[in-house]
This record gives structure tokens, C-alpha cells and sequence, in this order.
């Protein structure tokens, strides 16, 4: 079926607060490390290397064992990319209507419904994303205990980052409650939160990785990259958004005031 715990897939904005304010960048997020010391003289120094090069020759040995267009790997791709796109669509279009709360009598059980919804399209990504990699072959190099062991620590982690996630927020906290009109009242900032910015996400991503590497699976590695990539944009597409219905909230308990 694929990792259990990789049910990510929800925002994780709800750390915002009435006050307003946004979460500093966490190391999640950060941008490439640099480094001033200067570049080793042995064979030429590395700035003599090509790194778009070697990127492309390690690219082009994964795709080397993936085959794009077959059926598994097609429907592990559209599921991952569906998922965001379902949540968000339905979340903004419950924040500017409330039809969903008013179908079902409340914004909680309307809530709990959609969560429900998001994680059995979580379940059937998960097994698409595994059926994938089963239909594809096996990286040799990969294949291996040590390279096993590192899977299964990524998944461990992972699932540590999703659980602790989802116990600080709650369920409305988690599946999109404030699109729902249930707002925090003050923002999370207890573990994960205080040492990664959207950690939900980020260890659903460690999951898939981990669940890949353990499989030696070059094509688990590029479906990994596919929901990073996702990840990214969601992230992108939601916190703006995200960050106004607090805005307008704390403004409307300062006028209130």
C-alpha cells in the first residue's frame, strides 16, 4: 500500500495567529548554503567542474530505469499532482460560499468530512506510488542494506514530523479548518513548528524518499521529486491566501475592541 504515514497533504498555515505575523523561513525552506572559503587547487579547483553536467548524467541515469509512459508511474504522477489541487479548490471555494458547511449543518462536521476525503486520496497516492514503483526495475546501487537502512530512517523521521504535526494542530487544525471559519486563537509554535516551517509536508516528502530508497527505486526517487515539487507550489499558492483570512480576522477583533 506504501507508507502509512505518509498522509501528508494538508496545509500546514494554521500557524498563524489573530495577532498577524508570519513564521520565520525554517530550515526547511532555506535557500542554498554558501560558502566563502576559497575552492581546493587539486585538479584544476572546482569551478573547473560543470555541475549542469553531472546533474544531467545523474538525471539521465534515473530516467534510464523509469519508463514515463507506463500506466502505474502515469497514475502515481496525476494523483500526486490531484491532491493539492482538489483540497485547495474545494477549501477556497467553501471559504468564499460556505456550501459545504451549510450541506452539512456545521463548519466542524463539514471540515471533518473534507479531512476524510484527503486522506483516502492520500491512501490511494500512497498505493499508486508504490504500484509504481513495483512495475519499474530496481537501482543495483541501491540495492542494498546500508542504502535500506537510510530509507527507513528517512521514513521514521518522516512519520515523526506528520504525527507530532498533526497532534499540535488537531484535526481541523490539520485538514483546513480556517478555511472553514475555525481559527486558532494563537499560533503553534511547540515541536515540529519550532524547528521547520511546514512540516507536514516535508515529511510526507521524507517518507516517499525513505519508502524509495528502501525499494532502490529510481522511480520512487523521480515520484518523490514530483511531490516536493507539488509541496512547493501548494506552499507557494496557500500561505498568501492563508495569511489575508487572518489578516481580516484580526482586524475585525480590533474593530470588535
Amino acid at each position: 500500500m506504501g507508507p502509512v504515514l505518509a498522509v501528508g497533504g494538508c496545509r500546514e498555515a494554521r500557524t498563524w495567529s489573530l495577532q498577524g505575523g508570519r513564521r520565520p523561513m525554517g530550515p526547511g525552506r532555506a535557500g542554498p548554503m554558501r560558502s566563502s572559503v576559497a575552492a581546493p587547487d587539486c585538479c584544476g579547483g572546482l569551478g573547473n567542474l560543470d555541475f549542469r553536467k553531472a546533474d544531467l548524467c545523474v538525471m539521465t541515469r534515473l530516467l534510464g530505469y523509469v519508463d514515463p509512459s507506463e500506466p502505474h508511474f502515469v497514475a502515481a504522477v496525476l494523483t500526486i499532482a490531484f491532491n493539492p489541487l482538489f483540497w485547495n479548490v474545494v477549501a477556497r471555494w467553501e471559504h468564499k460560499t460556505r456550501k459545504l458547511s451549510g450541506a452539512f449543518g456545521s463548519p466542524h462536521l463539514a471540515c471533518c468530512t473534507l479531512g476524510g476525503a484527503i486522506l483516502l486520496l492520500n491512501v490511494l497516492r500512497s498505493h499508486c506510488f508504490t504500484q509504481a514503483m513495483l512495475s519499474q526495475p530496481r537501482m543495483q546501487s541501491l540495492d542494498n542494506p546500508l542504502a535500506y537502512r537510510m530509507g527507513l530512517a528517512l521514513l521514521g523521521v518522516g512519520g515523526v514530523f506528520v504525527l507530532s504535526s498533526f497532534l499540535a494542530l488537531g484535526f481541523t487544525g490539520t485538514f483546513l479548518g480556517d478555511y472553514f471559519g475555525i481559527l486558532k486563537e494563537t499560533r503553534v509554535t511547540t515541536f515540529p513548528f519550532s524547528v521547520l516551517d511546514n512540516p507536514m509536508y516535508w515529511g510526507s516528502t521524507a517518507n516517499y524518499l525513505g519508502w524509495a530508497i528502501m525499494h532502490a527505486s529510481p522511480a520512487g526517487l523521480l515520484l518523490t521529486t514530483v511531490v516536493a515539487l507539488t509541496y512547493t507550489v501548494a506552499i507557494l499558492y496557500e500561505e498568501p491566501f492563508t495569511a489575508e483570512i487572518y489578516r481580516q480576522k484580526a482586524s475585525q477583533a480590533h474593530k470588535r475592541s
